[in-house]
């Protein structure tokens, strides 16, 4: 036969005369005829839900009841996950849905808890109301996104200040600054200036296929234009524009610049701008205002996400700013110069004939071939002028430097002075010295035939002569009229004559 269950007031009377009484289990058992274990089978309950003689004193049977009742884990309530955490948490490089899932169990180990599959499913419809559209898991530090604000702020002068911004993908921090036009040089600031106040570089950089960025808008295999690579490698990041007319691919870029319109421009509505810089400035003011703004179905700010995702996670800044640099195709000439903007620069002489590539910045010029530099000078705006390496000469060129008028004196004054000295007035009577050369160079090679005594008395004869000719030296070497002896000639005396009247007629 199935044990008699005990009435409620029968159990109310265990409870009383155990705690209230304080009687043993033996007593309330003999007292109420019924089992030790019986007795220690409710007031096992009663102390498991928490009770004791001043909470259930007073309470109906009913209530006693439900409060006995074994608890299962069917009964408890679902821990429900903080989605708006776990949202955030995929993005972070390498986080999935399973990892979420068994951290959420091992951080309820007595809660009742989700299954994965039940996870996964109330995840989604939690991510459905965010947007309803595709859920594009932006990887912190992965992506930012530029582009140019539809509205544009009146300046007085009747111009119109244009508006760059940008956005990380991840915390969706925004961007933006004010310049005069949309030129390359704008986009290549404005990415300078974005990168720079987000304090790093992002794996990838997706501008709008606009043409002053992107030379080749294909569809499928877009290419960004020099400049704009060359801004890239210099950060160790790459530029993949948008695909043409689908601004889905660029859905943060065109919520960024609507929340720029809004928060933003639409303030600066009444005022009056002079210039672009007051703009920049005003804008400058407002932006904390944006990315401190907290979101309305989703944890913390574009701020605080940034600094808890993206800025971990973005590639460091080289220690100087990009200048902007354009790229030109010369060819070297045979003078082993190539020519920029009127004014020439030198490159090795085994390149002549050789076709390079010019980088041009604003202080400098740097040449490449096949991607590597082989020259590099600072920028000149002389027209018709040259700048010149020696180390780029033939070895001939670079000895005809050295020719210098002091010089080819100071190497014939080693010799000795007549022949310094005849050098000199060689270089006098041409009406550029550089004419000159050669014949200096010509008498100077004489001391390696005729040795260097044998020059100097050569030298001394030919200026006693009154010539400085290269030829007239060589031949009184080879004619060794150098070694004869020159002879004093003898002081003059006025001879006797009736018509020359003498000294002492003026006295």
């Amino acid at each position: 036969m199935p044990k008699q269950q005990l009435s409620l007031r029968m159990i109310k009377d265990v409870l009383r005369l155990k705690w209230h009484a304080q009687l043993s289990h033996e007593q309330v058992a003999a007292t109420l005829k019924i089992s030790k274990g019986v007795v220690a089978k409710y007031i096992g309950l009663a102390t498991a839900a928490g009770l004791d003689w001043g909470t259930v004193q007073d309470w109906s049977e009913q209530q006693l009841w439900t409060a006995l009742q074994p608890r299962s884990a069917a009964s408890l309530p679902i821990v429900v996950p903080d989605w708006g955490r776990i949202h955030r948490e995929l993005d972070r490089k390498g986080v999935t849905l399973m990892l979420l899932w068994q951290e959420y169990v091992q951080a309820h180990p007595q809660g009742r808890t989700w299954r994965y599959t039940q996870f996964c499913e109330h995840y989604k419809a939690f991510a459905a109301t965010l947007k309803r559209s595709m859920r594009q898991h932006r990887r912190a530090g992965e992506k930012m996104f530029v582009d140019y604000a539809g509205s544009t702020v009146a300046l007085s002068d009747g111009a119109r200040a244009q508006v760059f911004v940008s956005a990380m993908a991840a915390s969706s921090c925004v961007f933006a600054c004010a310049t005069p036009t949309q030129r390359l040089d704008d986009w290549i600031e404005g990415m300078v200036r974005a990168l720079h106040f987000y304090g790093g570089a992002p794996a990838l950089i997706i501008p709008d296929n606009a043409t002053t960025v992107i030379s080749s808008a294909d569809r499928y295999e877009p290419r960004a234009n020099d400049t704009v690579q060359d801004f890239a490698r210099y950060y160790g990041t790459s530029v993949l524009p948008a695909r043409p007319r689908s601004p889905k691919d660029k859905a943060t870029a065109e919520s960024s610049v609507q929340v720029v319109g809004r928060w933003v421009l639409a303030r600066l509505r009444h005022h009056r701008f002079d210039t672009v810089a007051q703009v920049d400035a005003a804008i400058a003011k407002l932006l904390p205002s944006v990315n401190e703004r907290p979101f309305q179905k989703l944890p913390g700010s574009r701020a605080s996400v940034f600094a808890e995702l993206d800025a971990p996670a973005l590639l460091p800044l080289p220690p100087q700013r990009y200048e902007l640099a354009r790229f030109k195709t010369v060819k070297v000439h045979i003078d082993h110069h190539i020519e920029v903007d009127g004014h020439r620069y030198s490159v090795p002489h085994a390149l002549v004939g050789q076709t390079l590539e010019a980088r041009l910045t604003k202080r400098g010029v740097e040449l490449l071939l096949r991607g590597q530099r082989v020259a590099a000078h600072v920028r000149s705006d002389r027209r018709g002028g040259y700048t010149t390496v020696e180390a780029h000469m033939p070895a001939a060129h670079r000895a005809h430097l050295e020719w210098t008028p002091q010089r080819l004196i100071e190497w014939g004054q080693q010799i000795g002075m007549a022949c310094g000295e005849l050098i000199t007035r060689l270089l006098q009577t041409y009406k550029h010295p550089e004419h000159g050369y050669r014949s200096c160079l010509g008498l100077l090679s004489l001391s390696r035939r005729y040795g260097r005594e044998r020059l100097e008395a050569a030298c001394e004869r030919a200026l006693a002569l009154g010539t400085v000719r290269y030829r007239h030296v060589r031949d009184l070497l080879a004619n060794n009229r150098d070694l004869i002896a020159q002879e004093k000639p003898a002081e003059w005396t006025s001879p006797a004559h009736a018509n020359v009247r003498g000294p002492d007629y003026y006295q």
